[in-house]
């Protein structure tokens, strides 16, 4: 696939809610990174398993998601960048409202690297 066929794909199964298929579109090896500063440091997840058992831990901890999007992906070679936005409250009681910019690496036609850009809240 080209990666304007996974970054519409991606959006597509993101706005569904479709996150087994989404997660298809990532390669064996992956990686993916969160902002410095998120559970101590920076978060880098390698490979595909442990990027989808991290996403069902975070998802696990949602007591109610109040709402969400998922933008139109911007695509510039190899590359493509998704906006999301998300209003969710926690098990633990903090609501939390979060504008992301998810950058995507595209190689040998799979998601090959994932990065996430987003206000941290205060400490």
């Amino acid at each position: 696939m080209t990666t304007n066929e996974i970054a519409h794909k991606l959006a597509q199964f993101c706005k569904e809610g479709k996150y087994s298929e989404a997660y298809n579109l990532y390669a064996e090896d992956a990686v993916s990174v969160e902002m410095d500063g998120w559970v101590g440091g920076q978060q880098i997840t390698k490979g595909k398993t442990a990027i989808l058992e991290g996403f069902n831990q975070w998802q696990n901890n949602i007591q109610e998601m109040h709402g969400g999007t998922v933008g139109e992906p911007v695509i510039a070679g190899n590359h493509f960048v998704l906006p999301m936005t998300s209003d969710v409250t926690f098990k633990h009681g903090e609501r939390v409202q979060m504008d992301e910019l998810c950058v995507y690496e595209v190689a040998n036609g799979k998601i090959k690297k994932a990065q996430f850009f987003y206000e941290l809240p205060p400490q």
